[in-house]
């Protein structure tokens, strides 16, 4: 039964891992994007638009292969949950639109449109390729160990999140572009006084930070329900944004945070409420708590580690320098 628990909750994690170290890379540019949980519809959309033309284009559906099925939405989530990215950017580094109205308002636009549009599509096919590819571990089976049920039994896109937080969590750490990123993050005019072009890091950053959240929402669709639109996506990326903050802005350690949100989010599944629906809503609440908890705690640690980049959510005019 744990086991089981353990190696769902690693698996669902996989929504708030991509959201949030995507959002991460994000504000480490001093951008704060609520636009994410419409990023992340977007992504699945692009995802299912990728899926539905790839299968459209064979003759026969037992002619999928694993490049087709899995690569080909991959490729349309990155570009189409990107491109929101870029909106994003456009909006808010170049014309320096308040950040905060710009971010919902993608949300909302994204929001809409994925549903509107990914509603409409047919996937009646989906679920093969969600099944046969998008699921498919190392090793599979009624009879696995715990290492193999733990490590080995995961779908392409739950170690695709995991190596990009641990190659994020490198690249901000111990590379000069890490560096020159997070001197973006803290004083852009200084970083941009030392040669570091802060206009060009924003951009990349926010773009790259978007298209990874966008593979949040396309794992929801094909690699968690199945390859059926659903209507909650947006909810995930309000949950992932909120991880950004539990993870102190590490996201090495939005691995663990994703895993906890994940336990905590299917664990109303596992405990027999009857008749207490309000029980199951108030579990569900609990990322948010915890996360209300953590931000308490690390304002009054107040150790420049565990604090937001100091110009996040602040324009940057390179004129008053």
């Amino acid at each position: 039964m744990f086991l089981t628990f353990l190696h769902n909750a690693i698996n669902f994690s996989t929504v708030f891992l991509f959201g949030s170290t995507g959002e991460t890379l994000t504000e480490k540019s001093g951008h704060l994007n609520l636009g994410i949980p419409g990023t992340m519809c977007v992504g699945a959309l692009g995802g299912v638009v990728g899926e539905y033309l790839y299968i459209k284009s064979l003759s026969d559906v037992s002619e999928m292969t694993y490049g087709g099925a899995v690569i080909v939405p991959i490729i349309f989530a990155l570009l189409f949950a990107g491109f929101m990215g870029l909106l994003y950017s456009i909006m808010t580094v170049t014309l320096r639109c308040n950040q905060n109205v710009t971010g919902l308002t993608i949300t909302t636009f994204g929001v809409g449109l994925a549903n509107f549009i990914g509603s409409s599509i047919d996937n009646s096919y989906f679920s093969v390729a969600s099944n046969k590819f998008f699921n498919k571990g190392f090793v599979s089976g009624t009879d696995l160990n715990w290492f193999e049920t733990l490590f080995l039994s995961y779908g392409t896109l739950v170690y695709l999140a995991i190596a990009l937080a641990i190659i994020a969590a490198v690249v901000l750490k111990k590379t000069r572009v890490g560096l020159s990123l997070r001197a973006v993050g803290e004083n852009p005019a200084t970083a941009d006084a030392t040669g570091i072009n802060v206009i060009a890091y924003k951009y990349a950053f926010t773009i790259i930070g978007s298209a990874i959240a966008g593979l949040g929402g396309l794992f929801y669709i094909m690699g968690y329900v199945g390859g059926s639109w659903q209507y909650a996506i947006d909810a995930f990326g309000w949950l992932a944004v909120a991880l950004v903050i539990f993870s102190v802005w590490k996201p090495d350690l939005g691995i663990i945070g994703a895993i906890v949100f994940g336990a905590l989010y299917i664990v109303p599944n596992y405990i027999n409420v009857g008749t207490k629906s309000y029980i199951k809503e108030i579990i569900n609440m609990l990322p948010f708590l915890v996360t209300i908890l953590v931000l308490i705690v690390t304002s009054l640690i107040n150790k420049r580690e565990t604090q937001p980049p100091a110009s996040l959510g602040l324009s940057y005019f390179r004129e008053e320098r």
